[in-house]
């Protein structure tokens, strides 16, 4: 899928003849048939088997509409093929049982060849591509070096993050020596995606907003700014998701294509702010898919005259779509966008 798709264009503040659509965790618990796949094997068996991530990948493609395919994969295949060991269980989330809490415990990481360690990635994107045979392009991500780093730390998720922030401030220079490590795997990490064909990648700085304006520079922008002055792309756009960081100006800053916006930003106030720098992604709160339809198309409608007349706009939920968000709701989101979003295209 070259640039002629409609999600590549609006990446590229192109002109199209609506607003593309796609969702964050697309591919996940809230189709059933991805729940068939997953009562046969766990969560990173199935990241790690190509045919597998390559046939959730494509399901909502066939199932929901959507413009762009995300391939099926977790943010967390870094630190593990780094030699830390990742456990996935669905109630609890991931978990690291030996955790990095000292610069002693860094010199653990394998570094060295982790692009090779994550084969099975480059092998699903292939298939992918396959099985999408041209019909929409295919998106490939990495989590941000601040996010990768927090559960790294922690160990696990997490409220309050108290044990990577003590970290950051009782040892910046070894937190700078973690974060530098996890920003190179990044770019080569993505680098080997987009060789591999991947159409498009974004990064996800999921924790990103848990830090002070000041901290957010240096432990989190400083290493984005890093990977995407270092991406290869080939022409295919780049994403920056950093969620609950007000802090457009600095984000526009960054050598990336789209800004993501989670649903607490103000799409209207972002694209004044942003200017015409960015194609802006987002941003309806995932939680107004368990509306009554009515709801869902207001809400559709309003993100779009947020956003306004013209191109530039990729539209997308504000964070991860929630395993119980019913699937009809979701289709029907999708129609309201491909629906309603023409007339800001004329």
């Amino acid at each position: 899928m070259g640039n002629d798709s409609i999600f590549i264009k609006a990446c590229k503040r192109h002109a199209t003849e609506r607003t593309p659509i796609w969702i964050m965790r697309q591919a996940g618990r809230y189709l059933p048939q991805y729940r068939a796949i997953r009562e046969k094997t766990d969560f990173l068996t199935l990241c790690k088997t190509p045919e597998l991530a390559s046939e959730v990948t494509v399901q909502p493609v066939d199932i929901i509409g959507v413009d762009a395919a995300i391939l099926f994969s977790d943010i967390l295949v870094i630190p593990d093929a780094m030699g830390m060991h990742l456990e996935i269980v669905e109630s609890k989330g991931p978990t690291f049982d030996d955790p990095i809490r000292d610069r002693d415990d860094l010199k653990r990481l394998n570094t060295d060849g982790v692009t090779g360690r994550l084969q099975y990635v480059m092998d699903a994107i292939k298939l992918t591509k396959e099985k999408l045979a041209g019909r929409v392009p295919l998106i490939g991500f990495s989590g941000a070096p601040w996010t990768l780093a927090t559960y790294m730390i922690e160990g696990k998720g997490s409220k309050n993050f108290d044990t990577a922030k003590r970290f950051i401030y009782s040892d910046p220079n070894a937190a700078h020596e973690l974060l530098q490590l996890l920003a190179d795997a990044v770019v080569d990490y993505l680098n080997a995606k987009i060789r591999a064909g991947c159409d498009a990648v974004q990064i996800f700085d999921t924790w990103a907003g848990i830090l002070s304006p000041h901290d957010l520079e240096e432990f989190s922008l400083r290493y984005i700014k890093y990977i995407c002055g270092r991406l290869e792309t080939n022409g295919a756009p780049v994403i920056v998701f950093a969620k609950g960081v007000n802090a457009l100006k600095r984000l526009a800053e960054i050598t990336c294509d789209v800004i993501g916006l989670d649903w607490t930003m103000d799409l209207a106030a972002a694209r004044a702010e942003i200017g015409e720098r960015k194609a802006l992604q987002g941003n309806l709160d995932p939680c107004v898919l368990f509306a009554p339809k009515e709801k869902i198309r207001q809400e559709t409608e309003r993100v779009l005259a947020r956003y306004g007349s013209g191109c530039g706009h990729i539209f997308n939920l504000g964070h991860g779509i929630l395993p119980n968000t019913s699937v009809e709701n979701t289709q029907y989101l999708v129609s309201c966008v491909k629906e309603l979003s023409v007339k800001y295209h004329q």
